[in-house]
């Protein structure tokens, strides 16, 4: 059986002291959510995911889903019991707003609370999390009717939402679907055609799922441009919004098979004349759906430092209680036939790099959600622009980062139980295989590394990379003479720099080449979230340092400031190999004509 503990302290600490929470009081919600509110939050939410959602993560994923001759898919035993206890908690609408029967609290605790869940059970965390970013779509391109109808029974868990975008032909490429959208006279639309890898595309959680699909109206322009949105629910509804009992033409063909997520129910979802309305402008799909893909690209980022957090939870506690040589520095534990295996140094490196990792990505994911409750929330444009800036600058970063390096974190996780490791019963080996999901759906990371290069970074001229640099600059110059401070501030200056000639290099060599960007993109996503996650570790440090002076010792930031010198010293020099590929270009990359492989 693994383990799973929730970083409440770790969370507590960033919110509380590193970004400092209470300076938002001013947005909506912020006020309400007190250091009491918010302890209360994390410590109910530890409690929940601790004590109900990780007892049935080994379990729903032995069982699985399963698809009924009749259609009907039932989840794993606990599931159903579990989910009316995560709704009846308000888990679900924790952010959402009060009008629709939400708590209004900010975002950003919503996104710590998801690592909670997903560290936990991350199959089970997929129903709300979905669920969550179909709500934010319907909010912002939503008509008030469809606001009304559906957000409220989302909220409350009563209904469950989902994203059905790719087809058997179409992934990335939206543009070459084939599911059909026909006006009838009262203005609803009959939905035809079918959509693969649907997570939560049917269960018995809910008495009804709100499907948001992308389809194509008859006459449409072809390609991207031609899709629109629409609000498919699986029951059809009376005039009121109550459900009227009868099936709306959504079905599900089948389950997938899957290497992982076993516990979540992928479909594949026929639509036959299913009745939908249209959400936002026809022919204007892709604009309303990115809410929902991008609220999923930060909470696919948040599953992948969750499976790297999980995995090096049951690592460190292995490593501390297998036995299995001898310190090379002499013997550790003389009582015992060989010591545990902790005591050896690249058991310790692999460990120490996954911890300083998570603790990094972490920071980086309340640093962005926070400004994402700054984007949605505040009343000053300037402010909400600088915030947006940030969101669509970081992320990519963080989906391509942190499920890259999480799933590579779950493997070596996994190394430091040999070969026991390889086994279903230690656990461990599911972690790999959850994580290994997060790096293919919301866009595959290779996409993302192409949105960050090719559309993110020259946005607005430049602003949003240029406002980084200003401000990570100005913190190292701030902190530059501080003694404390130097193993922090020099490592990052200099990865700062190799961001910013691999910034300059691909505004010289792409244009003329665009292979050259191609070819250098994912380096260039993995140079900037180490920086990101640099200059996160040194504002943690500074905030270490600071409240070590005042209090005096806690064990706690101690450790929080060796981390730190370990991410600096051991992994953040890395910025200089990305950099060295960036500028080697795409020729050897593409000499080779197609033929040769």
């Amino acid at each position: 059986m693994t383990i799973y503990k929730a970083p409440v302290e770790d969370v507590t600490f960033l919110l509380n002291d590193v970004f400092q929470i209470d300076k938002y009081n001013n947005l909506p919600g912020f006020s309400d959510a007190t250091a009491d509110v918010r302890a209360a939050i994390f410590d109910e939410a530890a409690k929940f995911a601790e004590q109900v959602l990780h007892p049935l993560n080994h379990s729903g994923d032995l069982e699985g889903c399963t698809r009924h001759d009749d259609g009907r898919v039932t989840t794993p035993k606990g599931f159903k019991e579990a989910f009316k206890q995560f709704a009846d908690g308000g888990w679900i609408g924790l952010a959402a707003p009060q009008e629709y029967g939400g708590q209004g609290l900010p975002a950003s605790l919503s996104e710590t609370v998801s690592e909670f869940m997903s560290s936990a059970n991350m199959a089970f965390g997929m129903y709300g999390g979905l669920t969550q970013g179909a709500m934010a779509a319907l909010l912002v391109h939503g008509t008030p009717e469809q606001k009304k109808t559906f957000v409220p029974n989302m909220v409350t868990g009563k209904w469950t939402g989902t994203m059905n975008l790719t087809e058997p032909q179409c992934g990335t490429d939206l543009g070459l679907m084939r599911t059909k959208a026909v006006k009838q006279a009262d203005g609803t639309y009959k939905i035809t055609g079918t959509k693969i890898f649907i997570s939560g595309g049917e269960q018995d959680l809910t008495e009804n799922i709100v499907h948001l699909v992308l389809a194509r109206i008859e006459g449409a322009p072809a390609g991207i441009k031609g899709v629109s949105l629409f609000v498919v629910p699986k029951m059809k509804l009376n005039a009121d919004g109550s459900l009227s009992g009868e099936p709306n033409g959504v079905s599900c063909g089948s389950i997938e098979h899957k290497m992982g997520i076993h516990g979540n129910s992928t479909c594949v979802l026929n639509f036959d004349n299913a009745v939908g309305t249209l959400v936002g402008l026809e022919n204007k799909g892709m604009e309303a759906m990115f809410v929902m893909m991008n609220e999923a690209r930060l909470g696919v980022g948040v599953q992948g430092l969750s499976q790297s957090e999980v995995a090096y939870q049951n690592a460190a506690a292995y490593a501390k209680d297998r036995l299995q040589g001898r310190s090379i520095s002499g013997v550790k534990a003389p009582d015992k036939p060989a010591d545990p295996i902790i005591v050896h140094p690249d058991v310790r490196r692999t460990l120490m790099s996954i911890r300083a990792f998570n603790e990094g990505a972490r920071a980086l994911v309340v640093w962005t959600s926070l400004k994402g409750d700054v984007a949605h929330r505040s009343d000053d444009p300037k402010e909400r622009e600088a915030a947006d800036d940030h969101m669509g600058l970081l992320t990519p970063v963080i989906k391509g980062v942190l499920t890259d390096q999480g799933f590579a974190n779950a493997v070596a996780a996994q190394q430091m139980f040999g070969g026991h490791g390889f086994i279903v019963e230690t656990g461990v080996e599911q972690f790999v295989r959850d994580a290994r999901i997060t790096m293919l759906y919301e866009g595959a990371n290779g996409i993302q590394a192409l949105d960050l290069v090719g559309r993110k970074l020259g946005r607005a001229g430049g602003r949003a990379i240029t406002t980084f640099f200003n401000e990570v600059a100005a913190f190292s110059k701030e902190n530059a003479a501080n003694e404390a401070m130097k193993p922090y501030i020099a490592p990052l200056s200099a990865a700062v720099k190799d961001l910013q000639q691999a910034t300059m290099w691909l505004m010289q060599n792409a244009m003329a080449k665009p292979d050259n960007a191609g070819a250098a993109s994912t380096d260039y996503m993995h140079l900037f979230g180490l920086v990101a996650i640099g200059y996160m570790w040194a504002r943690m440090a500074k905030v270490a340092q600071d409240k070590l002076a005042e209090s005096g010792e806690q064990p706690y930031l101690k450790s929080k400031l060796v981390t730190g010198r370990f991410f600096m010293e051991r992994m953040l020099p890395e910025t200089a190999l990305r950099l060295s590929r960036i500028k080697s270009g795409a020729d050897s990359m593409m000499e080779l004509s197609a033929e040769a492989f």
